[in-house]
């Protein structure tokens, strides 16, 4: 599309693109971190924590599981109020908060209405689904699987319905295939996210006895390990794609405040990712060496004595991510050709600046896709298998006979 299909022609300002209120921002980052902290944790307890920790036996895992239970329960909860005050400050046309207005909205017959009915509904019922894992009595008996796992479907499906879209679609094809990227971005930060504030969690807390951490964490981190690195797949894959969409090269990533947004959010991740390497690959393996060399300290021992900053920077740019993420408006393209547009423009207010359609896909898009996809999950296996043989190697070399009896001189050499 030209831009003399556009607009009759003569300078004007650009068109102002402001983030918007920081009040907004807070309120959307609060109900981000509610609902992806719910769904985080419940993955945690129910494919990595809790298998980890019923091999150790039944107080373990039922300890394990009401930790986790409990926190997945507070943020559920604080997931509803967050979620009507955002759907009750949509609905005020004066910017402030109409809950008469948000609540007579929810299942009015409306696709949003039924959207944010669905939202609030099922933060609820995953919050009342895991609440009574909360205690010892119930966290390891025959319906924790079944509870877990209800209440994981009931946040996730609250979760991606924030992307769902609220009216028919022009092309049902591409909008099934977009919001099934948005699934796999949402999804795969939660299971990250809030897997790692599971773990940092258990990690503060005294519910694991002493001897049993040994045998608790190295699997439990193993395990999450597997889950994390898809998860950054998911994310990676999903993420391309929505750059692909929303962005026409790397240049917008500096002229417009899409991309300068998005730029943050794409270091923010990088540090994240480089962040997850250096655990995948020196410190889980030191921690096992260590382990297998007889030290039994707690692990918040040794990780606020030993490694403190990884601690601190890795919840820290996790909840930083998040808070990021809804400043992104519009799109990179569309303000790059909007403000290209507004030059030329006749008058110095331009209400109804065009904007660019949607980009199409072609084969050559399918093709490198595919190879992109290809050498994620190959990277991603690859990463997985190595950082396991040096967590083997290192762990034999200190349980060796001949093995100094400082395990710290032996992990460092």
């Amino acid at each position: 599309m030209s831009i003399s299909a556009a607009l009759p022609y003569s300078a004007a300002p650009a068109p102002s693109t402001p983030l918007g209120p920081f009040a907004d921002t807070a309120l959307t980052w609060t109900t981000w971190v509610a609902l992806m902290g719910f769904v985080g944790l419940a993955a945690l307890a129910l494919v990595a924590a809790g298998p980890a920790a019923r091999r150790i036996g039944p107080d373990t895992y039922a300890a394990v599981t009401a930790r986790l239970a409990a926190a997945a329960a507070a943020l559920g909860l604080l997931a509803v109020p967050a979620a009507l005050t955002d759907n009750a400050h949509a609905a005020s046309e004066s910017g402030g908060y109409d809950y008469g207005s948000a609540w007579n909205s929810l299942y009015d017959g409306s696709t949003p209405g039924l959207l944010w009915g669905l939202d609030i509904t099922l933060c609820l019922v995953g919050a009342a689904l895991v609440a009574p894992l909360a205690s010892r009595r119930f966290a390891a008996g025959p319906a924790r699987a079944w509870l877990l796992g209800g209440g994981l479907a009931a946040g996730a499906v609250a979760l991606i319905t924030t992307k769902f879209p609220d009216k028919k679609p022009d092309n049902w094809g591409r909008t099934v295939f977009g919001t099934l990227m948005w699934v796999l971005h949402l999804l795969g930060g939660a299971v990250w996210i809030g897997g790692l504030i599971g773990l940092l969690l258990l990690a503060l807390s005294s519910r694991i006895r002493p001897e049993d951490r040994a045998v608790f964490w190295s699997p439990a981190i193993r395990r999450f390990s597997v889950t994390a690195m898809s998860c950054v797949a998911a994310i990676t894959l999903s993420g391309l794609f929505l750059y692909w969409g929303h962005v026409d090269g790397p240049s917008q990533l500096v002229t417009t405040m899409y991309g300068r947004v998005l730029g943050v959010k794409i270091l923010i991740f990088g540090a994240m990712l480089l962040l997850g390497v250096f655990n995948q690959f020196w410190l889980h393996p030191r921690i096992d060496a260590l382990r297998a060399a007889g030290d039994q300290r707690p692990l918040r021992t040794i990780l606020f004595r030993t490694f403190p900053v990884v601690v601190g920077v890795e919840v820290a740019l996790a909840l930083a991510l998040l808070f990021v993420a809804p400043f992104l408006h519009g799109s990179a393209r569309n303000q790059a050709f909007q403000a290209d547009a507004a030059k030329h423009a006749t008058t110095a207010s331009v209400k109804d600046l065009p904007k660019l359609p949607a980009k199409q896909a072609h084969a050559s898009t399918w093709i490198l896709g595919t190879a992109e996809t290809a050498a994620v999950i190959a990277l991603m296996v690859a990463g997985y298998r190595v950082s396991g043989r040096l967590a083997r190697r290192r762990t034999a070399l200190v349980a060796a006979p001949s093995a100094p009896a400082d395990p710290d001189a032996l992990v460092q050499a």
